[in-house]
């Protein structure tokens, strides 16, 4: 396929998921705001705490998740459609273990972990208990989904995904609004909610795939060489998605132990407002993966480094636009957004959003070194040096620290983990991180650099209100995409946008 469909594709499917992102995004925030208010801090924090104990297990399910779409994506671009199907039925008994895996520890461990160390109120342990049920029940089918949604990805038909997830936030608000309407126990509720809208979810997901793809009928099937290629891949996948795990539900509950569920609801909403933001830049990197993977396979690696360049310098110009005004107006958005802002949580948004700023640069070498199959020595050495965020977060902690402290460490780390990924995937694959620092960081930082101090002191010098805000937003944004202009962007780039501008105006004419 010509790189002039690859680019027509990839726009067409990142336009498909950035219109799921901005209904998604509105329904999404205006849930976290009705919740809060109808759970109230402490139960907003409770369920987000013990619902992040089962979702710690999500390591198992994350490093299948990437392993499945890896596959798929692999054999989609070798147009092996047998091997497609025999990579469906064994990541589906793959799955299907992870289920009765998690289940088990999640009965065993879980409960005792959750009656025994978290900080819930007398009155609310029994509540507790049954948002953890519920939530073992939501984690199973998310994982039974897993093989379904990969395999939507890696065929890129992204509009049916964009539809469905918009469906997912769409009953999720229905869920709060029918809160209202009972009289028992609201946590709960809400809880069990979730669950029948993970199950509705999934069987959309299931149908579509039966109708549209040969290739996901799920039969009995065996092959070991098969499994233990998945499997192999799949286990040094663990380091990473443990990682990542640790730093999204240990250390919520770490503050749950040393601060209180209080802390957690205001963590809990900054990974709202992050993962808002940082939605768009995903629907990006969504688009762009699988392109990645199938220019590996098929042995085009000047495409596949042109997009790997491309996806991190658009990927931080994108956070970097969407994350200013935030940025710059934290605790007015927060006020206007919630009526009830819980402590700190303006520092945390702050801070995940600066994280999330490093690892945007990330995220297309991630995709290179799954596309490679080859990540054995890559998740020894950043896996183990991410998974540092949850021993040290507790030291600092004992020694009396801040919460927003265990953010500074994991900025720190995000740092150091993207420098070391750049020398990884060069040794892996030479000469393709060649001109990084100038063509992507040096770019982004004169980016940042030419629009931070201008927005800043604009911030500074007027009152802010709605209409103040409004105009805050439009003008750090125009001075943004004239630094990208200028600056961002290189003569190829700034010439292939003129030409699709000059076609649209002669096409309109």
């Amino acid at each position: 396929m010509s790189d002039h469909k690859n680019n027509k594709r990839i726009i067409k499917n990142t336009l498909f998921l950035y219109f799921r992102m901005i209904i998604t995004l509105l329904l999404s925030l205006y849930t976290s705001r009705v919740i809060l208010k109808t759970l109230g801090v402490d139960d907003y924090g409770i369920y987000n705490v013990v619902a992040g104990i089962v979702t710690m297990l999500s390591f198992m399910s994350g490093a299948m998740t990437s392993a499945t779409q890896r596959f798929f994506s692999y054999e989609i671009g070798k147009n092996n459609q047998k091997q497609l199907c025999n990579v469906f039925k064994m990541s589906m008994n793959i799955h299907i273990l992870i289920v009765i895996i998690s289940v088990f520890v999640a009965e065993i461990l879980g409960v005792w972990f959750l009656n025994n160390y978290i900080v819930i109120p007398p009155d609310r342990v029994v509540s507790a208990n049954w948002v953890f049920q519920f939530s073992i029940v939501s984690f199973c089918v998310t994982i039974l989904s897993i093989p379904y949604t990969a395999n939507i990805i890696a065929h890129e038909k992204m509009k049916i995904f964009a539809y469905i997830g918009i469906l997912d936030v769409t009953l999720k608000l229905m869920a709060v609004f029918l809160l209202e309407l009972t009289n028992n126990d609201k946590l709960i509720i809400y809880s069990m909610y979730i669950s029948i809208i993970s199950f509705i979810i999934y069987i959309f997901y299931f149908v579509y795939n039966r109708i549209y793809f040969i290739n996901s009928k799920f039969t009995l099937y065996w092959n070991k060489n098969l499994f233990n290629d998945l499997l192999s891949y799949t286990s040094w996948n663990f380091f990473g998605n443990l990682a990542s795990v640790g730093y999204n539900q240990g250390i919520n509950i770490l503050l749950n132990i040393f601060f209180g569920p209080t802390v957690n609801a205001a963590r809990a909403i900054s990974f709202q407002v992050n993962s808002a933001i940082s939605g768009f830049v995903s629907n990006l990197q969504t688009s762009v993966s699988p392109q990645i993977v199938k220019s590996y396979s098929t042995n085009d690696i000047n495409n596949m480094k042109k997009l790997v360049f491309s996806c991190s310098k658009y990927s931080f110009f994108l956070m970097y636009f969407l994350s200013l005004p935030f940025l710059l107006e934290t605790n007015f958005v927060l006020n206007i957004w919630l009526e009830n802002v819980p402590e700190s949580t303006s520092i945390f948004c702050q801070l995940l959003l600066i994280d999330t700023l490093i690892i945007s640069f990330s995220h297309a070498l991630m995709t290179a070194f799954q596309a490679t199959g080859k990540i054995k020595r890559y998740q020894m050495i950043v896996g183990s040096l991410l998974l540092l965020n949850v021993p040290l977060s507790y030291v600092i902690l004992k020694l009396g620290f801040s919460p927003q402290s265990t953010y500074y460490i994991s900025i720190t780390l995000s740092l150091i983990a993207f420098l070391i990924r750049l020398q990884l995937l060069e040794l892996l694959i030479p000469k393709i991180t060649s001109g990084f620092y100038s063509s992507v960081i040096f770019k982004s930082f004169l980016v940042v650099l030419f629009s931070l101090i201008p927005s800043w002191l604009i911030s500074t010098y007027i009152t802010i209100n709605i209409l103040n805000f409004i105009f805050l937003c439009g003008l750090t944004w125009f001075i943004i995409i004239s630094s990208i202009w200028m600056v961002g962007f290189n003569i190829e780039e700034r010439k292939y946008i003129k030409n699709i501008i000059s076609s649209k105006i002669k096409f309109n004419g």
